[in-house]
């Protein structure tokens, strides 16, 4: 094979049998003119793009049903390597068919998975995914046109792999539910950096906005800024009353309850007495008074106005608030 041979193997090894067939013998590359299109009762629809990496670029012809959405015939015509026209034509078969908002959900995975002979075995080289991703995009191109929209509204997040589709957002949230460490793990939870690696580092096969390398270092930052804010929330929350101060009334009553559930109620169960919050108020001279009214064997009880009310109103300043109040009804 000469120049075109690997090591191991032909070059051709890499690409499944379907992208081999479509290379040279494309089903749906043909244009649609606007007599066919009338013909059909249909609306012709031509977007193009171009990839400005490779040079490769792609025309997308509709023709679409104003009635249903429905696409009823779908052509292509691209200039660009076999790979291209492989990716092209797998999108123009998807999308024949759907609908213009179904037909927009497809994304450059499933032109990949299409062209597949196996499901586990990629169809081409990881630096031949952009072709599949320029088919991706000129479906959306498509789109804006049918919709009278801009191509960009279908798009509401930053895609960080072109190649996987992974955005911003799913990449950030993955490290931090995970406590992912390297960029190794992010491509093994995600498949982003997978493919052309662009996305990965600066100096791949295309420059990219962001990459995995400073994701990784700036979401890892903020987690250990979030730990920190914890940790130091944490102890202004055993200080007492600071934190106490600044809940609101519900959160208040929860934090009350609680104290009394851990440290109280057990008590006065034990006697055959127990107590339930009425209300809790915040006064005017800064103090938050807690209605309590004793039931069972506490309502009757001699000192429920007296050492059994210190002792909760003690626990409550202890664990709360020195501005706390309790008072029985």
């Amino acid at each position: 094979m000469g120049k075109n041979t690997l090591i191991g193997g032909s070059i051709w090894e890499e690409y499944s049998q379907k992208v081999q067939d479509l290379m040279n013998h494309p089903q749906n590359m043909g244009e649609i003119t606007e007599e066919q299109a009338k013909e059909m009762g249909t609306k012709l629809i031509v977007a193009d793009f171009g990839a400005e990496s490779c040079g490769d670029a792609v025309r997308l012809y509709w023709a679409v049903d104003e009635d249903t959405n429905i696409i009823k015939e779908a052509k292509f015509k691209s200039f660009g390597c076999g790979t291209a026209i492989a990716s092209s034509d797998t999108m123009a078969e998807l999308c024949r068919g759907k609908t213009v908002d179904e037909a927009v959900k497809i994304t450059n995975i499933d032109v990949e998975h299409a062209m597949r002979d196996n499901p586990d075995i990629p169809a081409v080289p990881p630096q031949k995914m952009h072709c599949s991703v320029m088919a991706y995009d000129v479906i959306k191109e498509a789109a804006a046109s049918y919709k009278g929209v801009d191509a960009a509204s279908f798009e509401d997040q930053i895609i960080v792999c072109e190649c996987a589709r992974v955005s911003l957002g799913t990449i950030k949230e993955v490290i931090k539910l995970n406590d992912l460490k390297t960029v190794e793990e992010i491509t093994n939870y995600t498949k982003a950096g997978a493919f052309c690696k662009s996305c990965i580092k600066p100096g791949g096969h295309e420059d990219r906005d962001y990459y995995l390398v400073d994701i990784l270092k700036e979401t890892r930052e903020e987690m250990e800024h979030d730990k920190l804010s914890s940790l130091a929330d944490a102890k202004t929350s055993e200080a007492g009353e600071f934190a106490f101060v600044d809940l609101t009334m519900v959160q208040k009553l929860k934090k009350v309850e609680a104290v009394i559930d851990e440290n109280i109620r057990e008590m006065l169960m034990m006697d055959g007495g127990n107590l339930e919050i009425i209300d809790i108020r915040d006064t005017d001279d800064g103090f938050t008074d807690v209605y309590i009214r004793y039931l069972g064997a506490c309502s009757g009880c001699a000192s429920s106005s007296t050492g059994t009310l210190y002792a909760i109103e003690a626990v409550l300043k202890e664990k709360l608030s020195d501005a706390i109040r309790v008072l029985p009804i």
